[in-house]
């Protein structure tokens, strides 16, 4: 019998020093089923994202990241990927920036260098992180269903924590 270790890492909130790397935790049912807090956060590209104009129509991905967190930079990829193949059927990603408001330059640069194409939105003020992410933990994402309520969480990124991501918004799309 074969055995795979999985690889866990998140990085430390606050981008002030240097980010020490924590151990991840999985998945947790912490907060499951309770009502999205609603938020709106100016976008990368200009524009304004509000939470509750998707209750009803999209399943969401809430995911915070920052520049300086390595598991995150290796983590947007693949949720990039994930948006791309099933946005048609209603599903959004936030990517949420921790990044501080000097540090847009930073964030524009990552995200044209990663090539990501879902909406990136910008948190200066850790307001909805403090919501959501109290820990300011990074990676950190959310997975709110169509009705508004918390279906996942996850700390930190896991290799083969694809395949079960894939695997709760496949559930939450109704396949």
């Amino acid at each position: 019998m074969l055995a795979f270790a999985l690889v866990t890492t998140a990085c430390g909130g606050a981008p002030s020093g240097t980010p020490a790397a924590t151990e991840g935790r999985s998945a947790t049912a912490a907060g499951n089923g309770m009502l999205a807090p609603d938020f709106e956060l100016s976008t990368l590209a200009g524009g304004h994202e509000r939470l509750s104009d998707h209750r009803g129509k999209d399943v969401v991905l809430i995911d915070f990241w920052a520049t300086f967190c390595e598991p995150c930079l290796l983590a947007l990829p693949e949720l990039d990927a994930l948006y791309q193949r099933e946005r048609s059927r209603g599903f959004v990603v936030f990517a949420i920036s921790m990044d501080e408001a000097s540090s847009n330059g930073r964030v524009r640069n990552q995200v044209s260098k990663l090539g990501l194409s879902y909406p990136i939105l910008l948190d200066p003020d850790t307001r909805v992180v403090s919501l959501y992410n109290p820990r300011a933990t990074a990676p950190y994402s959310v997975l709110v269903g169509r009705d508004g309520r918390i279906l996942r969480r996850q700390e930190g990124y896991t290799t083969g924590e694809r395949e079960n991501l894939e695997h709760a918004v496949d559930e939450a799309l109704g396949r």
